[in-house]
């Protein structure tokens, strides 16, 4: 099968949109710089915003901001009661210490779920405030196409906060046997053969090949990378889908992180409500 995320997206924003015409929620969109992928990532999540019938509100400060001057805005927002959620678009200039900025973030304001407390409260409980978007979509993704996720063997390939830590976790909840690579395993292979369900989200093109993954696995691709104006994912796909269960780049998981960003964004408004 092919992994498409897109359906599943429209279903989510769908229910997304008959609530939010109701309480009509705000994200607030804080941007430091002039990355060009986050500007177009910023520009799909403001036009779907507004589709749904959230406003969305962009904040943007220029390269050579001081982190002194961000943290003062996110506590603007924080105490904002007019903005429900916000969130930090990564990633940060690199003078700014991003886990600092982070930190700041009210947990109930927090829609993106990569504030210590939240991510905290989801490898200690499992029960954050918010969950990462894109580990959302994944395990919705794997779900929705009748994955067998307790008792299998799940390769994470990546170890950042936003799709490998935390999707570790949401798998181990499954009851999943999880295994965490990352740039310093040796013989990466022999983790992917061996696996039910791999996730590759580490922006190394083509890094996953159909000799690493074994016939009816589902590997799931988070990677991307723009390589000659295309962008392209961690999994070599025209290969991989002959013998396993694979989602696109683009086209895969993309759709449903943008999806459960606004998603949070609703969860954010009733909290902020009372609701």
């Amino acid at each position: 099968m092919i992994l498409s995320g897109k359906k599943i997206a429209e279903e989510i924003l769908d229910e997304v949109k008959r609530e939010a015409g109701k309480i009509k929620p705000t994200l607030g969109i804080v941007f430091v710089g002039k990355n060009p992928a986050s500007e177009k990532y910023v520009g799909t999540k403001m036009l779907r915003a507004r589709e749904v019938g959230i406003e969305a509100k962009l904040f943007r400060l220029p390269e050579r901001t001081s982190k002194k001057t961000l943290l003062s805005l996110v506590e603007k927002l924080n105490k904002n009661r007019n903005i429900d959620g916000f969130i930090i678009q990564l990633p940060l200039p690199r003078h700014i210490n991003q886990f600092e900025v982070l930190s700041a973030v009210d947990p109930k304001k927090d829609v993106d779920g990569f504030s210590p407390y939240n991510l905290g409260r989801l490898f200690s409980s499992g029960d954050p405030y918010f969950v990462p978007a894109t580990p959302q979509g994944i395990m919705r993704i794997l779900e929705y196409y009748g994955a067998k996720i307790e008792g299998a063997n799940a390769v994470v390939v990546g170890r950042s906060v936003i799709v490998g830590k935390p999707v570790a976790a949401l798998l181990l909840q499954k009851n999943a046997t999880v295994t965490l690579c990352h740039s310093k395993t040796k013989n990466l292979s022999k983790h992917t053969k061996n696996a039910d369900i791999v996730v590759a989200a580490v922006g190394s093109p083509g890094l996953i090949t159909a000799g690493m993954v074994k016939k009816g696995a589902y590997v799931i691709d988070v990677g991307t990378t723009n390589v000659g104006g295309k962008l392209v994912g961690d999994v070599d796909f025209e290969n991989v889908k002959k013998k396993a269960h694979a989602s696109p780049v683009p086209g895969g998981v993309g759709p449903l992180t943008v999806a459960y960003l606004l998603k949070n964004t609703l969860k954010a408004a009733k909290f902020l409500r009372g609701g």
